[in-house]
């Protein structure tokens, strides 16, 4: 279900009394009177949503903890929009003084989705919702719209490659989320992602691995991998057991990396010593969803007592 989002002051009385409680004291629990006093019922399932959430977090011990619960029952029932949030805060928490700006431009695939290009060999990676915006003329303002709803073309509008030459203009518009990156074999922001994910890992399990950009995996009957995304583990179990793929599908990865235990004692025993392969895709429309989970839940780390 996809809250509905719409301005307050179009929002009834009681509504808004709930949502001017919670902006200032989140840790307190409203009355049940006030969520049921709310007239319209997208609205109460909307907050219903919200105030399991917010319960799960005062719960929780810490946004991390809380993060991993989320992903160990069956169905995932905390909104989409709210786990990119958290992921995004914790990203943030790793990063900090991080000095290469690549690494939390890298870090946004955790939480934000981005449109794939891979014209001439060249894998580029661009914010999906600022594509869209130029798309929509919305960059451009009301002007940019009027010419979209006249289906006038616009003008190709061009973002800015970020690469090592200029990485530190990053934070002069990390917010904006108008740079592209590349994620060719040995491009800086390939790196950067290794690192950011290295970062992740050893920060929910204190495990230091090291990941590192991949051409091909070379090894047949390969131990464990892990695909970043939807597309991509199904990619690598097909390739793992020997499914014919479609060409279609393998035109979908964009990025391959290998990783490995720095202590062996820290993986399963049954495979210990042997890498892991990791694997970047998009889908059929050109769109990668990274599932930051995925590294967590299926790395195999060696039972903890």
């Amino acid at each position: 279900m996809r809250p509905e989002i719409r301005p307050v002051e179009e929002s009834g009385p009681n509504e808004i009394a709930l949502h001017e409680a919670l902006m200032e004291d989140p840790r307190r629990d409203p009355a049940p009177p006030a969520l049921e006093s709310i007239e319209d019922a997208d609205a109460r399932d909307n907050y219903r949503v919200l105030l399991a959430f917010l319960g799960r977090l005062k719960r929780a011990a810490s946004l991390e903890s809380t993060y991993l619960e989320i992903f160990s029952g069956g169905d995932v029932a905390v909104p989409p929009l709210f786990i990119d949030q958290l992921v995004q805060v914790i990203v943030r928490n790793i990063l900090e003084g991080c000095e290469d700006a690549l690494e939390p431009r890298a870090g946004e695939l955790f939480f934000r989705e981005q449109k794939a290009s891979t014209e001439e060999g060249a894998v580029m990676l661009a914010d999906l919702e600022t594509v869209d915006m130029h798309a929509s003329g919305g960059s451009l303002g009301s002007l940019g719209r009027l010419i979209v709803e006249a289906r006038s073309p616009l003008a190709t509008v061009n973002l800015d490659v970020l690469d090592t030459e200029n990485a530190q203009a990053y934070w002069l518009r990390d917010q904006r989320h108008d740079f592209v990156i590349s994620m060719n074999f040995g491009r800086a922001a390939n790196k950067a992602f290794c690192r950011v994910m290295e970062k992740w890992i050893r920060h929910f399990f204190d495990v230091k691995v090291n990941i590192e950009p991949l051409r091909a995996v070379e090894e047949r009957g390969w131990a464990w991998h892990i695909g970043l995304d939807a597309e991509s583990t199904a990619l690598l179990n097909g390739l793992w057991r020997g499914d014919e793929m479609e060409p279609g599908i393998l035109r979908r990865l964009l990025a391959l990396f290998r990783l490995d235990f720095e202590e062996s004692a820290a993986m399963r025993a049954d495979i210990a010593g042997r890498p892991v392969y990791l694997a970047l895709s998009m889908d059929e429309k050109g769109v990668v969803r990274v599932k930051p989970q995925n590294l967590l839940l299926n790395l195999p780390l060696a039972s903890r007592a």
